[in-house]
Formats: structure tokens, C-alpha cells, sequence
């Protein structure tokens, strides 16, 4: 059984009425690692939470979890286990998993249904790692103008691990599909609350599932996974936002039909326009769901520094996309007008991973000063300032900006 049982994650939790998970609140003493997020911060983003086996996270939601990595775990290649962020749909989700009697079940469309233990994938498969991004869709939603529904993260809805597990074709392959095959779908343990509530089930067509890349993961940095980030098994679908990297999976279903459910059919949907744009006052007509990252770049420091003028200051941040492959993050410190290279710091761990940027910048006057920061990747694309807006929240990719105040 997991470290942490049913009984021990409610005890640590504090549970509290019918099943609300109250966890311990921690506010921070001057809110640097929260409410620095973004440039004007809501008060409520310096309230922290502990869960089990979780630091100190930015809180969204207790029931069910939403929780938002502070922005100071984003300055080394890894995040750590403890501060990956979390994000579930329905308040139903596992707290216990008894390794003796789970398994994960592979059938539908196929020769050779599978049962298989965590221990089966470990003892009868290749191993394999990758270093992948995991986004939330919605990820620094709140920066959207004007707001949207849905939980109102600033940047830290995301975090680069390394994945270790068994890719979904040897699955497959194991199982032998049937020809006619066209989707793969999959469910985990977490339940809906009330039987009209739809369960979380996403769906990869059949050629996506089979790459090669698709994998199911045991372990995360070189460790079980959380309770809280899927365990004991995670579908890991790199370059995709996360949405598709379902929790806790136990279930894998070949199908001969398109799959049709609430989580694709309904939600998770984007414009099928130019930069998946669209107007509050005219929404987009025809929608398909959401799918490959795009390119990002965001700063990690400042912006709480104490700049001075004539003296210079670090800043940093990263970058990712789809695993197209970032080439490049420049620097503007007068609004867009001039721009410098940055240099890449850490590892390059992979195509799938994020690239740490570093540059130095020296304020050269008292005053206040836009930051900006753009990256490029291998196939020319650039970030943007046009307006981005979705109905959703959605894929935020445009240029990153911070003030930074400087005194004499």
C-alpha cells in the first residue's frame, strides 16, 4: 500500500464535515513566493497550504485539489516532487491504493485483454524515462483580459519531471489491436460525486497513442509518484497540455468508433482559429479540443527585487513548447523597442523539457521600466504581443511583461 493510506491522508489533512479535505493554511510572511506571481496580485494568492507529501503551495481549490507551484521552484531543471502542482476535476479522488489488488487493465478493440499489476509493467516491459513540461490547460488564466471562469492561476500551473514508466505501444502491442482500431481511451480512480457527474475520461487517436512516446508512468524523479500527481500510474502525453496526462490510471480502451464524452465533446475546447483567438462579443462557432502546447517564456526574477540604478540586477526565467524546440529567449527592458539574447542555463534535457534562461541587466536611471521577454523556437515561430482571448482561458502564449521600479 502508498506511504500515505486513506486514514493517515485524512489525519494529516485535517478532515473536516463530509468529506472536505480542510488542509493546514500557511500565510506567508511577506508573500514573496505567491503574491509575486504576477505584477498586481490578489491579496488571496499569499495564502499557502500543506497537503501530504506536499511543501508549502499556492491554494485555488481544497475539494478538489488545485494547487499552484510558487514561482521559486521554477529556478532548477527538476521540480521537485513536493511542489509539482496539482490539479483534479472531481472531488472523488484516491487517497489510498493498495498495490497487492490494483491493476491496470488494457481492452476493447484488442486480441489479448491485459491485467496488470505495477509490478508486471516493472518485471515484463522495457523501462523508460523523458523529460516532459506538464501544463494546465488554463494555466496563468488569470491573466486573461477580461477574466474567465475557472481557476484563476498566474504561472506556476505547470512543472518539468522526469517520467520513468513503459511506453503505451508495448502495451498495446501486447495486447494486440484489431484492425479497424481508430481512439485509445482512459480512465483513472478518481469518481464523480453526484451519477450525473460525467468521469474524467480523455481519449488519444489510435496513431498519437502508439508513437512510441505516449508512456504510463511509475515513477517521478526517480520516485513513486505523489497521492496527489496520479499515483500509482500516470499517462504521460508529452508536448500535450496535461489534460490528456490522466491520474491514478487503471483503465486503457482500445476503440473501433471515435471516442465521444463530456471531457472532449464538451469541455477542454479551443477555437479553431488563428492563434485559437476569439471575442467576448463574438465566440467562436466551431471548437476542437485542446491539444499541443504552444511556445512560452515567462520570467522567475524579478519582479520583487531592490533595483538600483547603475547597478545590476539577474534575471531569469524559462521556456518551452510543443518539442518543436526553443532556440532562443530575448530580453526588452524599454517596452518591445530593443531586444537581447539571454543565455541558457541547467541541462538541456530533452526536447520536451524547459530551457532555464539567465541575463544580467543594469537599470540605467531611476524610474519605471517594462520587461519583456520572447522566445523562438526551430521553426521561426515567435511569441507575440497581438490580444489573446478565449472563452476558456486557454493556452496563454503572448509575450511576458513586468514592471520593475527602480530608485536612485
Amino acid at each position: 500500500m502508498h506511504l500515505i493510506d486513506r486514514r493517515t491522508f485524512l489525519k494529516i489533512s485535517g478532515l473536516t464535515g463530509a468529506g472536505i479535505v480542510a488542509p493546514r493554511v500557511v500565510f506567508a510572511a511577506d508573500a514573496t513566493s505567491a503574491a509575486a506571481d504576477r505584477p498586481q496580485a490578489a491579496p488571496w494568492r499569499s495564502r499557502l497550504v500543506k497537503f501530504p507529501e506536499k511543501t508549502e503551495m499556492i491554494l485555488l481549490t481544497d475539494r478538489p485539489p488545485q494547487l499552484e507551484t510558487p514561482l521559486k521552484y521554477f529556478k532548477q531543471d527538476l521540480t521537485p516532487n513536493e511542489a509539482f502542482f496539482v490539479r483534479w476535476h472531481l472531488s472523488g479522488i484516491p487517497t489510498s491504493v493498495d498495490l497487492g489488488t490494483f491493476r491496470l487493465s488494457v481492452g476493447g478493440h484488442v486480441e489479448k485483454p491485459l491485467s496488470l499489476s505495477v509490478a508486471d509493467l516493472k518485471k515484463n516491459f522495457e523501462p523508460v524515462s523523458l523529460v516532459a513540461v506538464g501544463q494546465c490547460s488554463g494555466n496563468s488564466r488569470s491573466f486573461f483580459q477580461p477574466r474567465v471562469a475557472g481557476g484563476q492561476w498566474a504561472n506556476g500551473a505547470m512543472g518539468c519531471a522526469k517520467w520513468t514508466g513503459v511506453r503505451l505501444k508495448d502495451l498495446l502491442e501486447r495486447a494486440g489491436v484489431k484492425s479497424g482500431a481508430v481512439d485509445v481511451r482512459f480512465a483513472g480512480l478518481d469518481e464523480p460525486p453526484l451519477p450525473d457527474t460525467a468521469k474524467f475520461v480523455k481519449s488519444l487517436d489510435l496513431q498519437h497513442a502508439a508513437d512510441g512516446e505516449v508512456m504510463v508512468a511509475y515513477a517521478m524523479n526517480d520516485a513513486d509518484l505523489p497521492m496527489l500527481n496520479g499515483y500509482p500510474l500516470r499517462l504521460i502525453v508529452p508536448g500535450w497540455f496535461a489534460t490528456y496526462w490522466v491520474k491514478s490510471l487503471n483503465q486503457i480502451n482500445v476503440l473501433p468508433e471515435k471516442f465521444k464524452g463530456f471531457w472532449m465533446d464538451k469541455a477542454y475546447r479551443i477555437p479553431k482559429a488563428d492563434n485559437h483567438n476569439e471575442s467576448p462579443q463574438r465566440l467562436a462557432t466551431e471548437t476542437i479540443p485542446i491539444n499541443r502546447h504552444t511556445l512560452r517564456s515567462i520570467f522567475v526574477t524579478p519582479p520583487n527585487v531592490a533595483a538600483l540604478a547603475d547597478k545590476p540586477i539577474e534575471v531569469e526565467g524559462l521556456a518551452f513548447d510543443d518539442g518543436t524546440g526553443v532556440t532562443k529567449v530575448e530580453l526588452s527592458s524599454d517596452g518591445g523597442k530593443s531586444w537581447n539574447e539571454t543565455k541558457f542555463v541547467g541541462d538541456d534535457m530533452g526536447k520536451y523539457a524547459w530551457r532555464r534562461w539567465k541575463t544580467s541587466w543594469t537599470p540605467p536611471a531611476p524610474g519605471s521600466f517594462t520587461l519583456m521577454c520572447c522566445a523562438t523556437n526551430k521553426a521561426g515561430v515567435m511569441q507575440t504581443t497581438a490580444p489573446q482571448w478565449n472563452r476558456s482561458g486557454y493556452q496563454r502564449n503572448v509575450i511576458e511583461q513586468i514592471q520593475v521600479e527602480v530608485r536612485a
